[in-house]
């Protein structure tokens, strides 16, 4: 497995290497000695608490959302289908805040983000069924949801495919400029 940095700060996508013959394939879709070293965290890949999985069709598009406090990390990968995965750095600290990239990942190449606190997420599903797998650090909790719509005019997030259903939360969400006034409150 390869790990290399994104364009985002302490943002890594994790390439697995399939092992491909008349079978199908085989591969590690994670390594926690190789990620703890990378991270140059010992034991950081035993702090993972949860596993969630969500299932979409084309064109829907879930997100933008994070957590507020101390945020929470994450590793995300789409096992089955593709999607384009969006992150934005909403740390104010960050030499990448405000920024944001997408990736593609599907169940051809078996990328996977590790996003660390302190960033939103969303994807749109790019095929008929996209499942994608979440493994975050600690148990959800929906008092700490904090979300911007996935069409927020400043974010310009470009969305390959036409929006089919964007639920009714994602629909009501807040706008970057307000999440900014809450980001930048002083404490």
């Amino acid at each position: 497995m390869l790990i290399e940095q994104a364009e985002l700060a302490d943002v890594l996508v994790l390439i697995p290497q399939p092992h491909r013959d008349e079978r199908g394939l085989f591969t590690r879709t994670f390594d926690a000695a190789q990620f703890d070293e990378r991270l140059g965290t010992p034991g950081a890949a035993a702090s993972f608490a949860q596993d969630s999985q969500s299932r979409s069709v084309r064109g829907v598009i879930r997100g933008l959302h994070g957590r507020s406090g101390r945020g929470e990390a994450k590793l995300v990968r789409c096992a089955h289908g593709a999607v384009h995965d969006v992150l934005v750095d909403i740390r104010p600290q960050s030499p990448t805040f405000g920024r944001h990239q997408a990736f593609r990942l599907d169940d051809t190449d078996f990328w996977h983000l590790y996003v660390p606190p302190g960033f939103l997420h969303g994807f749109q599903a790019l095929t008929e069924i996209a499942d994608v797998c979440y493994r975050i650090d600690r148990p959800h909790d929906p008092g700490e949801d904090i979300a911007v719509a996935y069409n927020d005019p400043e974010l310009a997030v470009e969305w390959p495919e036409p929006v089919t259903i964007v639920s009714s939360r994602d629909a009501a969400a807040g706008s970057w400029r307000e999440l900014l006034t809450h980001l930048t409150r002083p404490a």
